[in-house]
């Protein structure tokens, strides 16, 4: 009798978390050797994390703070790079090096806002246009189709100079542009799961369009979301980065790294380490981010490979 009691407290114990989630934490551990075995995505991956840290602890370990605001140095302008001032200082005596470092921050928020609004706005419409279908379907890909029309950098500098320079404007006209290619991407992967078996499946049992949506539809979209928006980071960071270089981004005395070698090309060949810095900053991230996209590209959707 006790060991049937004890038989029976045993089984009845509910699984622990491991258990529950073993199969996740199986591909999660798969997907980690994968990317690992990836010498160029693990490059990328080391790249953006140094950017990361740069942009979260930079600015406050920076050696000349108040640079980064402008502040007027006159006696140091245009001083080659030595030990003080390892970039070098600009036309106004500023130290290059803090200045690139504090726009690291700006250019990680630059990445994210754009990335982000793009998402919020073209996965939905994407879903929309993919699961329903029809004459609401066929609307919103013409629209999309509108913006696809015009070269996206184009059609935001015209944004931006009907709005007028600067760093919120230009984050406004990038997120209006860069949202189409999600559209795309999400309303050709949903009209190819929507007939899909298990979809079926659910529908059959007597599931709601939004449970197939959210539960059964989404979460298999987010593969080729979530690699799309690795590689737009990089390139946003590199858009708003024109921008400012036309002077429609982010205004002197600004940070940022677009706005620091338009000024900075004003004293080339001589004075070349006011727009090397930055430039090497821009190709740096943006090598990161498409490297490390390339590889979560090849973990999430092995069929690119072939």
């Amino acid at each position: 009798m006790t060991d049937k009691m004890q038989i029976s407290d045993g089984s009845d114990q509910p699984p622990s978390w491991r258990e529950r989630h073993q199969s996740g934490i199986r591909q999660l551990r798969l997907y980690a050797h994968t990317f690992s075995k990836n010498g160029s995505a693990m490059l990328g991956l080391g790249i953006v994390l140094v950017f990361l840290i740069t942009a979260a602890i930079g600015p406050s370990l920076v050696p000349y703070p108040e640079d980064a605001q402008g502040v007027i140095h006159l006696e140091i302008k245009l001083k080659a790079p030595d030990a003080d001032h390892w970039f070098g200082t600009d036309e106004v005596g500023d130290d290059v090096f803090t200045r690139v470092v504090v726009g690291a921050r700006v250019s990680l928020q630059i990445g994210l806002i754009v990335t982000g609004i793009a998402v919020l706005i073209g996965v939905p419409l994407g879903m929309m246009a993919g699961f329903i279908g029809g004459w609401i379907g066929e609307a919103i890909m013409r629209f999309t189709d509108v913006f696809l029309a015009v070269p996206g950098l184009i059609l935001a500098i015209a944004i931006v100079g009907a709005l007028g320079p600067g760093i919120e404007n230009a984050m406004l006209a990038l997120s209006l542009v860069w949202w189409p290619g999600y559209v795309r991407l999400v309303q050709a992967k949903t009209l190819s799961l929507k007939n899909s078996i298990y979809v079926d499946a659910a529908r059959s049992m007597g599931a709601s369009n939004t449970r197939i949506v959210f539960v059964h539809i989404l979460p298999n979209c987010s593969s080729p979301i979530v690699v799309k928006a690795s590689m737009d980071m990089g390139m946003a960071i590199l858009a708003a980065a024109s921008l400012g270089f036309l002077g429609l981004g982010a205004q002197p005395p600004f940070p940022e790294w677009g706005a620091m070698i338009s000024v900075g090309r004003n004293y080339l060949p001589d004075w070349w380490w006011y727009s090397f810095f930055p430039g090497l900053f821009i190709l740096l991230t943006v090598l990161g981010f498409n490297l490390m996209g390339d590889g979560l590209r090849d973990i999430l959707d092995p069929r690119s490979r072939e």
